[in-house]
């Protein structure tokens, strides 16, 4: 097999075949659009060049892809050369991707301002007027935020099983780490006021009712998601915020307060489940140049007020 295409094409069939649904959507979306920018229907190993990626990039960054997008298809596309290099299907090309981005900016404020995090905590927020359908969404991402910013995906996937009194026991579905999160109380209110009611399902919440690993769990999930971030979008639109409203947010503002109430980074990584303490150190990029700078405001003030009691002396 010398064809690049035909390769990936297999690749991505096979993660399907192994019940990695979500991976392989990733790898066809990557081979659609490396087949856009080439245009042709076959691409021969040997056309993989450090040029050829390289224009690729630039292609990707000229559609309006974000860094993050052109790192997620340039490591999907390492991967697969990898692959195809150890099966001996194609020849080994040094530093091939080397010139291209595949790591991970944290270029985008996903947090939300204190503000907007506490007008969600409050309970009177949305309780009168609204549709049940944004007080739902409203709540479940509240919920998200108590539980450490726990991802939609792993709330979608919670099992009756894994709620025990008042403690959660879950693992990642990402990095599969165990996590345990005992409960507050308004964590417990909200639970109770959602759970799954049908005895016959495994799931704590409704997002999903088909078996666990199944493609049609997968698609569920997928509906459930998009559904869900269309009426956070609604959601930030009638309250007015300024900063973007998603799934992610629970999680980035998760991290971001506790880091600014002075939490170890390390901490941090622990209660999300994160895979190292470098994945949370993502996290937190943004936020670092601006406590720097309060640090530094508060060293001049300090200073300041230092020579005045010099002076007065």
């Amino acid at each position: 097999m010398k064809d690049f295409f035909l390769f990936m094409k297999e690749a991505a069939d096979g993660l399907q075949r192994a019940g990695r649904y979500g991976t392989a959507h990733v790898y066809r979306s990557s081979l659609n659009a490396l087949k856009a920018f080439h245009g042709e229907t076959r691409l021969p190993f040997r056309r993989m060049t450090p040029e050829f990626v390289k224009c690729f990039e630039s292609y990707l960054r000229g559609k309006g892809c974000s860094w993050n997008t052109v790192s997620t298809y340039m490591r999907t596309l390492r991967a697969v050369y990898n692959r195809a290099v150890e099966c001996g299907s194609a020849v080994y090309v040094p530093r091939l991707f080397r010139h291209v981005y595949t790591g991970t900016r944290a270029d985008r404020k996903r947090a939300l301002d204190n503000g907007e995090m506490a007008r969600l905590l409050d309970g009177e927020t949305l309780q009168r007027g609204y549709s049940d359908e944004l007080r739902q969404t409203k709540e479940l991402f509240v919920l998200m935020f108590l539980l450490r910013g726990m991802p939609f995906v792993d709330l979608a996937y919670l099992k009756k099983k894994d709620l025990a009194g008042n403690v959660l026991t879950y693992r990642r579905r990402k990095t599969g780490r165990r996590l345990a999160v005992t409960l507050t109380s308004e964590a417990v209110v909200l639970i109770n006021r959602y759970r799954n009611t049908d005895r016959a399902s495994p799931y704590l919440f409704s997002l999903i009712t088909a078996d666990e690993g199944s493609e049609t769990a997968y698609r569920q999930y997928q509906i459930a998601l998009r559904r869900f971030n269309r009426r956070l979008s609604s959601l930030k639109i009638l309250l007015g915020f300024t900063s973007l409203l998603s799934t992610y947010a629970a999680r980035h503002t998760w991290a971001t307060m506790a880091y600014y109430s002075e939490v170890h980074p390390g901490i941090i990584s622990e209660a999300m489940g994160h895979s190292s303490i470098a994945v949370t150190e993502t996290y937190l990029k943004p936020f670092r140049n601006k406590k720097i700078d309060e640090a530094n405001a508060k060293v001049i003030s300090f200073a300041k007020m230092y020579m005045g009691n010099i002076t007065a002396c």
